[in-house]
């Protein structure tokens, strides 16, 4: 009954999707447990290369069961939009489930979203303006909208009533935005209804069952753990719980029956949005690692902004979620640097911190402190044994896993779905 948790533990673009879909072929299921469209997964299959937004990365694995959980804020359109969009390229998407209790993005959610980053002006957040925030706030102030309310107009009606009673008010006296119609809102929605319908399930039972069964299931974050709303960099947070704890609220599973918890982690560090990043580059090497690292945002297309090996936020998440393993991605983006610095430690007004300062201002005032690796020039993108590699490569694995709380278990050598090096089954 193996269940297995993939989280990212860094600000995100770690490379889950890689990792997950490295795994999809020894997992029965796959389920996303958090987040919505606001972040995405690369997928590289062969020569194909995918981008999934709100499906979870298990989509593209034959034989395998993905499932959208409780967790998981749902832009029904975009859903659809990305089932259509692989369908045509030949994927089989029918296995898909979506929990009864996952809210749905409404439209005004979207609209919410935009106006009121565009009014926080410099004390934005970096919202990706695609609703998710107003969707949560809605769940946790109880007028939200869930999928299994699409089947009863009645519910809808009311349910978007009461959203909107409070909302138009906000957008035309504050934003002095036109008002959005109940009437307008319910017929878009219910026009999702009969097509989303074979899908939906009480995906926690399915899911028991499943464990109860000796299935495998494999649990995929979004976002990540720097990102997440209780111990990220909070305000500069997504809306929802990206760590391991997330796992159990956002999928209907209780929490002794997590078997591994595999953290995902850059060679580097890149973060997207507004926010404190203490190795942060603003230099021709920022340059190289987001040119060379591809480092543009999958969902918004936005360049990621990029520093050095941060050990101190590894620690963190290794603590935070109870790493068992390490997932190292993009080792080969290094490749060509003749020295490669890594933050172990903080300094804070003339203070050194070892561990994540718990005072978000401490933290925001950071700067680190490095110790300095030798580079290496070889190619290696078809190294596929650890002994392959270069020895400063290897070296540089070796001391990221000394200082950064995990073993490293496997090791992205290239953007391909062989390209990883295997020190430890992940299963």
């Amino acid at each position: 009954m193996p269940a297995i948790v993939v989280v990212g533990a860094q600000w995100g673009d770690e490379g889950k999707g890689k990792a997950t879909d490295q795994l999809g072929s020894q997992v029965d299921y796959v389920v996303k447990f958090n987040g919505g469209n606001n972040a995405g997964h690369t997928v590289v299959v062969g020569s194909e290369k995918y981008a999934l937004h709100l499906l979870p990365s298990g989509i593209l694995s034959p034989g395998v069961t993905p499932v959208i959980g409780n967790g998981v804020v749902i832009d029904i359109e975009v859903l659809f939009e990305e089932l259509d969009a692989l369908e045509a390229r030949g994927v089989d998407v029918s296995r898909l489930l979506v929990s009864s209790a996952a809210h749905i993005i409404a439209p005004y959610n979207r609209t919410v979203d935009k106006v009121t980053e565009r009014f926080l002006g410099k004390r934005k957040i970096g919202t990706t303006g695609r609703g998710i925030g107003p969707t949560y706030a809605d769940k946790i102030n109880r007028v939200g909208l869930r999928v299994q309310d699409l089947f009863d107009e009645k519910i809808l009606t009311q349910k978007v009533e009461g959203a909107l009673d409070q909302k138009n008010h906000l957008l035309v006296k504050v934003y002095n935005r036109r008002a959005i119609t109940v009437e307008e809102t319910v017929e878009e929605l219910l026009g999702y209804a009969e097509r989303v319908r074979p899908m939906v399930a009480d995906t926690s039972l399915v899911l028991n069952q499943a464990l109860d069964a000796g299935k495998t299931v494999l649990f995929e974050g979004g976002q990540a753990t720097m990102l997440d709303v209780d111990h990220g960099t909070y305000p500069f947070v997504t809306s929802s719980n990206a760590t391991a704890g997330g796992v159990c609220t956002g999928s209907g599973i209780g929490p002794t029956r997590i078997d591994r918890v595999v953290g995902v982690i850059k060679a580097y560090t890149t973060r997207v949005g507004e926010g404190p990043f203490p190795t942060e580059l603003f230099d021709d090497k920022g340059e190289f690692l987001r040119s060379t690292g591809g480092e543009f945002g999958v969902t918004t297309g936005r360049p990621r902004r990029c520093g050095w090996y941060d050990a101190v936020v590894a620690r963190y998440s290794a603590r935070i979620n109870g790493l068992t393993d390490f997932v190292l991605t993009k080792l080969d983006v290094l490749t060509g640097l003749e020295q490669i610095p890594v933050c172990v430690a903080y300094d804070v007004d003339g203070v050194r911190h070892d561990e994540m300062p718990f005072d978000q201002s401490d933290f925001h005032h950071a700067k680190p402190i490095f110790e300095y690796f030798e580079g290496w020039t070889e190619d290696i993108t078809g190294a596929r044994t650890f002994e392959e590699l270069p020895r400063q490569a290897q070296e540089y694995v070796l001391a990221l896993e000394a200082m950064s709380g995990s073993r490293m278990s496997a090791v992205g050598v290239g953007p391909d779905r062989e390209a990883t090096i295997v020190r430890h089954p992940l299963l």
